[in-house]
Parts: structure tokens; sequence; C-alpha cells
């Protein structure tokens, strides 16, 4: 019996050999929201749950004959793209992605791990801005990412408000400042679209999560894919990875969790 087949989602980033971020992560958050994923390898890490010792960026040569193998064979309904790793990885992607021209493009700006290991090179921050910035329709950067890509501190809640029309202004359609960086008992994620700002306000958990980034962009993703608008997306994404932390594990020494998906 044949039955239709589900919606299609894209991630373009980096591998995580622990299983808990990256690639890795995405296809199980795909997986749990019943779309179907697809993966383009932008570089590989060796990491563990107490951090990353090596990053292998993959040749653009090779990141460029994946995207032909799944653009030309698939329909994508949305795109999420994570760590690339340099400029030329930066550019090659933004490039294909003005030329296929999907519904849907969530633009997570993976720069720095958990851990603190750098995973974005400082020289590509500005190609990040100029080429892949004004293709998101969601971009989802946390506080000290928003930082690099602003240029300054962010520390008041105004700043905050205006780093996310800057955010903006820069080319993208709708910023979701996420608050895990920020101090208090409560987290507050700041969406920002032609509407205005939406605050999403929920408890801060006790613990480190590992993958949260990746699995927030790549829930916002597979909701768009299944028919969302990006509020809805957004929110549902949100609620999903405070789930999938509460159930969180640890599944080797680091003290970060694993997301529960």
């Amino acid at each position: 019996m044949r039955t239709a087949p589900p919606p299609i989602a894209l991630t373009i980033a980096g591998s995580d050999s622990g299983g808990g971020a990256g690639i890795q992560a995405d296809l199980k958050t795909f997986h749990a929201h019943a779309v179907h994923g697809l993966s383009v390898i932008a570089a590989i890490t060796s990491q563990n749950t107490r951090g990353v010792t090596a990053v292998h960026p993959v040749p653009t040569t090779h990141i460029r004959s994946q995207l032909t193998a799944v653009f030309d064979d698939f329909a994508i309904a949305a795109v999420k793209t994570g760590m690339l790793g340099n400029a030329a990885t930066v550019r090659l992607v933004a490039r294909e992605l003005r030329k296929r021209k999907p519904a849907w493009v969530v633009i997570d700006p993976v720069m720095i791990s958990t851990s603190g290991s750098r995973l974005l090179d400082e020289d590509a921050i500005e190609a990040v801005i100029n080429d892949l910035l004004p293709l998101a329709d969601v971009l989802t950067p946390n506080l000290p990412e928003a930082e690099a890509l602003l240029g300054h501190s962010l520390r008041t809640p105004k700043q905050l408000t205006d780093a996310g029309h800057a955010l903006r202004s820069l080319g993208a359609h709708a910023v979701l400042l996420k608050g895990g960086h920020g101090r208090g008992n409560d987290v507050v994620d700041r969406y920002f679209d032609e509407r205005g700002l939406m605050e999403i306000r929920h408890a801060r958990l006790p613990c480190e999560g590992h993958g949260t980034g990746c699995t927030l962009a790549s829930a916002i993703a597979a909701g768009l894919a299944k028919g969302a608008t990006p509020r809805q997306a957004v929110r549902r994404a949100v609620a999903y990875v405070q789930r999938a932390l509460k159930n969180g594990y640890r599944p080797g020494v680091g003290t970060a969790y694993t997301l529960r998906h």
C-alpha cells in the first residue's frame, strides 16, 4: 500500500559525533515532528559531552554536490542551517538557497559551542550578515551570537528589544532572540516580525542543555514544513524544547543534558 509522503525538511549543518547537537539533533527533531529529514554535512566535529576537540570543514565541492543531490530529487518544504564553519561555506550555501528558493529558511547562526569552542571563523561573520541573513524567514540567535552580529554588548531589556529590530533591519524577515543566556528565574525568548514583538516566557530549568539551539531551529523548520505560520511554529518549537529538556539525560560524563526527543 502506498501512502502520501510526509513533508520534507533539510538541515545544512555540522556533525556532532556525540549525538546531542548538530545534524544528529536536527534529524531526531524532524523525525519527532513526523517530517522526513534530509542532511547536508558542512563540517565534521570530534565532540563528546565534555566538548569539541577538533573541527574538520567539508570541502565546498562536496557540500555543493550534497546540495545538488537533495534539491534535484526532493520537494523540500523547509531548510534549516546550523554550523557552517567558514566564509566560503556560508557564501556557497547562500548562493544555492538563492538559486533553489525553498519556501522557508530558518537560520541558526551557530558560532560558539556550549563548551566554548569556536564553530564559525571570525572572518565569516561578515558573510553571514551580508549573504545569509537576508534569506532568513526566521533567524534564531542566542545572546552571544546577536552581540557578534551587531558588534556590541546587549544587557538591558531595551537593548535586547532594539537588537531584535536591528537584526531584522539586516534582512531577516523574523528574529527569535533566544533568552537562555540571560539570568533570573524565567527565560524570555523575544520574537520580532512585521507585527512587532512577541515575548515567550517559561521557567528556567536547573540544568544546562546540549543541542537546544539546534533542536529549536529544527523544530521551527519542521513546523513551517507542516504548514504552521512562523509565529505558530516558534511557539510550538519553544514548548517542544522545554519538554525535551525536562526529560533530558546525561549519556556521558559531561554535565550538559542531552534532549530526549
